[in-house]
């Protein structure tokens, strides 16, 4: 697997490119090692503000966004592309959001992400993501989400049958 600025010339067009972008060296390695059959070619970035130029320099078949990324977090650069794309400016490259929190889906939603994953990351889990996402499909992680409630689904002691 190679970590490289842009993609290699010689590297074959049928492997997956994948960009990375976190400020956290733990996050892109756990990204990377998810990653590290040798049939991905991997870029990484630190800081938001570098990913669209990444992108257009050499479009990756997906972005892998941490929802910290130095200077301008996963979520404004989410929107970011999707606005750029919207214009043309760029090509549709599909994003993978690596949320800190549960509560942080309502704005990947928002954010038009085509999948997230909830921290922590399992490599299991993260793999799946990044292959759905890589088919051209969503993956919404369910991972610490709150068990359903079912008002009146079932009667109980004390519950009149009317």
């Amino acid at each position: 697997m190679g970590w490289y600025p842009g993609r290699a010339p010689d590297y074959p067009s049928n492997v997956p490119h994948i960009l990375v972008a976190a400020d956290s060296a733990a996050v892109r390695e756990n990204v990377r090692s998810v990653l590290s059959a040798g049939d991905t070619l991997v870029t990484e970035v630190t800081r938001g503000i570098e990913v669209a130029p990444a992108i257009r320099a050499n479009p990756p078949d997906l972005a892998v966004l941490d929802l910290q990324i130095g200077n301008m977090g996963g979520m404004a650069t989410c929107l970011d592309l999707r606005l750029e794309e919207s214009a043309d400016r760029l090509p549709h490259v599909g994003v993978l959001m690596l949320l800190d929190r549960r509560a942080d889906v309502f704005l990947a939603r928002r954010a038009a992400a085509d999948g997230w994953v909830v921290k922590p990351l399992d490599p299991i889990r993260l793999r799946r993501a990044i292959n759905e996402v890589l088919a051209g499909r969503s993956y919404h992680d369910t991972s610490y989400q709150p068990a359903p409630m079912f008002v009146g689904a079932a009667e109980g002691p004390g519950v009149s049958g009317g």
